[in-house]
């Protein structure tokens, strides 16, 4: 959208500074000896050099950054490519290459010779030499720019950003309502369309189920992908089932690909795969597996004083929306498991994954969380025990887990 914006503001100029070389006017912001003086032939080949040289960078420096993500890509996952290409800055950039290409093109196309009735657009052809500099000064940020955007930490950290803004959005001050009971069965309402679950409308959904009394069981939560004819939620009792279909379709909004709006899991996951791709044999790069934990315990430390979205809906003191939500334990599991089972011949990252859990132990209070972060790190000390050769690394493992079970001792057991 912006590379088109900015592309029709240089057309926009283009006509502007040929209607006032037409219309005479003279422009007080720059001095006469910066305005072009030259004849109709120089202005033609200055336009025409502006216009092709642009093109010509547009094309071979975008050509070179697709390459050069393709490669990053490998290390760090396709679906973080969306980060870049979503960036204001590449899109712009590209909109300023093109756009002087198109105002050089609007400006070339009014210069007549004696031949014809003479006509030099000097003030259009001032703007292009100034389009001219500004490529110049935009094709040394952009290279700059792509540089440390593929940077490994670079990306960890937004993605990062990303999952903070994410906690701030899905998690509360106060504690949901716990479920009084296990949800009731009903009719079941099946999805007339396959993808996943981006979003979930579940305000109009729990409103519906008020006015009419109903129960509604949602089985499916932002993330899952949602196959064509499968139940998705059920209804009770059975007079409200029959209505209930598309109140139920209407607030499930499916797509190709899955969002972070809500779903908290979905970001957990692209720094997790940063994380095991790092830890694959063609990479074996612990140190971008160990940046990955710190940015995962820190998000669990900015958790501690939150709570995740609670089971059910309340509406005048009435469950009338079941759902499923995901629970710290599970969020443990997306941040942990796969990095763990990807570690098991590293002890620095097994051993780097304890001091992150013992830190965040130190902020958790609640005593649930503690036993999900105590139940990881008997596993990581089971899975260095198996897997690691080097008995100096698994006395290392060791000695970190005991200072664990010793934090754990210190402020209260789980």
């Amino acid at each position: 959208m912006r590379p088109a914006l900015v592309v029709a503001a240089g057309i926009v100029l283009g006509e502007l500074a040929v209607w006032a070389e037409r219309a005479g006017l003279d422009v007080p912001l720059l001095p006469a000896s910066w305005v072009y003086a030259g004849g109709e032939s120089g202005a033609r080949s200055l336009l025409g050099a502006i216009a092709s040289s642009t093109i010509g960078v547009a094309g071979t420096t975008f050509s070179i950054t697709v390459a050069a993500l393709s490669l990053a890509s490998g290390q760090m996952g396709p679906r973080l490519l969306r980060n870049f290409t979503r960036d204001a800055g590449n899109q712009l950039a590209l909109g300023i290459f093109l756009g002087t290409f198109a105002y050089a093109l609007v400006v070339l196309r009014t210069v007549r010779s004696v031949d014809e009735t003479p006509f030099v657009p000097h003030l259009g052809v001032t703007g292009a030499l100034l389009g001219a500099l500004l490529c110049v000064g935009t094709l040394i940020w952009f290279v700059h720019h792509v540089a440390t955007g593929i940077n490994v930490e670079t990306v960890i950290n937004l993605v990062h950003e990303d999952l903070r803004e994410a906690l701030a959005r899905l998690t509360f001050d106060r504690p949901d309502p716990a479920a009084p009971r296990e949800p009731p069965r009903g009719h079941p309402v099946t999805a007339r369309e396959g993808g996943y679950l981006r979003a979930l409308d579940e305000a109009a959904l729990s409103d519906w189920a008020e006015q009419r009394g109903a129960v509604v069981v949602l089985l499916v939560r932002p993330g899952d992908y949602v196959f064509p004819g499968a139940p998705v939620a059920e209804v009770s009792p059975a007079a409200s089932a029959g209505d209930a279909a598309a109140p139920v379709r209407a607030a499930l909004s499916l797509g190709v690909r899955q969002a972070a709006g809500q779903d908290l899991e979905f970001t957990v996951r692209q720094l997790v795969e940063v994380a095991v791709r790092a830890l694959s044999p063609g990479i074996n790069d612990p140190f971008t597996a160990m940046a990955v934990l710190e940015r995962l315990g820190a998000t669990l430390c900015e958790l501690a004083p939150r709570h995740l979205a609670g089971p059910i809906v309340l509406r005048s003191g009435r469950a009338v929306l079941h759902r499923r939500a995901i629970g710290y334990d599970g969020l443990c599991d997306a941040m942990f498991h796969m990095i763990r089972q990807n570690a098991d011949g590293s002890a620095a990252v097994l051993i780097r994954l304890l001091e992150v859990l013992t830190d965040v132990l130190a902020v958790e209070a609640s005593s649930g969380r503690r036993a999900a972060l105590r139940r990881h790190a008997d596993l990581a000390l089971a899975t260095g025990r198996a897997g690691l050769q080097d008995p100096a690394g698994v006395a290392d493992l060791n000695a970190r887990h005991d200072s664990f079970l010793r934090a754990t001792a210190s402020t209260g057991s789980p």
